[in-house]
């Protein structure tokens, strides 16, 4: 096997085949995934498959203990579980209500709620956030006339539209500490697919509808607006910390957390419910297995045995970067799950770049965004009583068209 000690290689024979390993424990992760288990238990299971029929045991340690103490693994770790923290603690307070009703109030268009609300609420990856939006979303939907697969896709498509560009998604950190990217080096390659996206949500559903008069009244600006920045204010202290400060990204989340508990003034109760929701854990858990299935591939030889075999089989590297992330995206359900699984087999055939690291990242997301698991596609289509195939006709195009543009920038950059 192969593998990285600080910064020197480390030689030893190999206990199994890589690529036979590789077979084992992609059905290990397959049943696992089958069975609803979670996906961080699923990529930390899968890595230890992995590294039990590859690497000595004393090795084995190894890897995870260097894993556990990479000062990439703990910053990505760090900043997921902080922002799933502030999501949560946004809920748990009652400003994520406050907020999405106060963008509702302010925003004179109906075509506007329902484009932007959706897409502001984004920022913050609360576990049903779709349901949040939902309510306003119908509203202004309503006025619209929109019928509900339509009242579906503008709800899911918009609230996902901002992740392409967002530098603090969890999706999106994942992907540049897997490929050792810069995030912004990532983001502005996808600037021009996020005005495709929403050129494309625009012409699918909205360029036809209509706006009553009665829509156009705007209610209690100034106390709505004073609502607006005083609940957005964490996510945008977040966000200019990073930006201008350049702060690291696991400190801005903490930094929103500490503004957001001086603006809300939680409960003790609130905050004993939130630090103990298990559903901050889990998606830590998923980043840090991220980190480990990826150091466990490159120690176990896995990744330069598939590379040589993907090699000798001529596929192009667009073809790589575009196909494996869509189809897993679109399998796991989960953007994560399939840049952590991509990344360590494509990272044997080619070095990433920001322009491999942005197609990887718009296949695996595009791929998400579309497959039936997704729960944010799954939650909205209850709500408004659609059905998968009617939203189907309007995000599978709208899909497409993103994807080829993420395409023609790639090809163009």
């Amino acid at each position: 096997m192969s593998f990285y000690r600080n910064r020197v290689v480390i030689t030893n024979l190999p206990l199994l085949d890589p690529l036979l390993t590789l077979v084992v424990s992609f059905i290990v992760l397959a049943a696992m995934l089958y069975r609803r288990i979670s996906i961080g238990v699923t990529l930390v299971s899968c890595a230890i498959v992995m590294s039990v029929l590859t690497i000595d045991l004393p090795d084995v340690v190894w890897v995870f203990a260097e894993t556990t103490r990479d000062l990439t693994t703990i910053s990505l770790v760090t900043v997921t579980f902080g922002i799933g923290l502030l999501g949560l603690l946004y809920k748990e307070t009652g400003m994520l209500i406050n907020l999405s009703r106060s963008i509702g109030e302010l925003l004179k268009n109906p075509k506007l709620v329902v484009s932007t609300l959706p897409a502001i609420l984004g920022l913050l990856p609360v576990p049903g956030g779709a349901l949040m939006s939902a309510p306003l979303v119908e509203s202004a939907a309503e006025k619209l006339g929109l019928d509900n697969a339509k009242k579906t896709y503008v709800n899911m498509w918009f609230r996902h539209i901002i992740f392409p560009i967002y530098p603090m998604g969890q999706f999106i950190i994942l992907t540049a500490a897997l490929t050792n990217t810069q995030i912004s080096s990532i983001l502005i390659r996808q600037i021009p697919v996020v005005a495709v996206m929403t050129l494309a949500g625009y012409l699918v559903v909205l360029r036809k509808s209509t706006v009553s008069n009665s829509a156009t009244r705007r209610i209690k600006l100034g106390e709505n607006l004073k609502k607006f920045l005083l609940s957005f204010s964490p996510i945008l202290a977040m966000i200019l910390t990073v930006a201008l400060l350049q702060v690291d990204v696991s400190v801005a989340a903490f930094i929103g957390i500490f503004l957001l508990i001086l603006i809300a003034k939680p409960t003790k109760q609130m905050l004993i419910k939130t630090i103990s929701n298990i559903t901050i854990y889990k998606v830590a858990l998923a980043a840090y297995g991220a980190m480990l299935l990826r150091s466990v591939v490159r120690a176990s030889g896995i990744s330069e045995a598939l590379g040589q075999t993907i090699a000798a089989t001529n596929i192009g590297e667009v073809v790589l970067l575009s196909v494996i992330p869509v189809v897993l995206g679109f399998l796991v359900g989960l953007p994560s799950g399939s840049v952590a699984i991509s990344v360590p087999i494509i990272a044997g055939v080619i070095t990433f770049t920001p322009r491999s690291a942005s197609l990887l990242f718009i296949s695996a997301f595009l791929g998400y965004l579309a497959a039936p698991t997704h729960l944010c596609l799954v939650l909205t289509t209850d709500y408004f009583k659609s059905s998968l195939s009617k939203v189907y006709r309007f995000l599978v195009p709208s899909v497409i068209v993103s994807f080829g543009a993420a395409l023609l920038v790639y090809s163009l950059s």
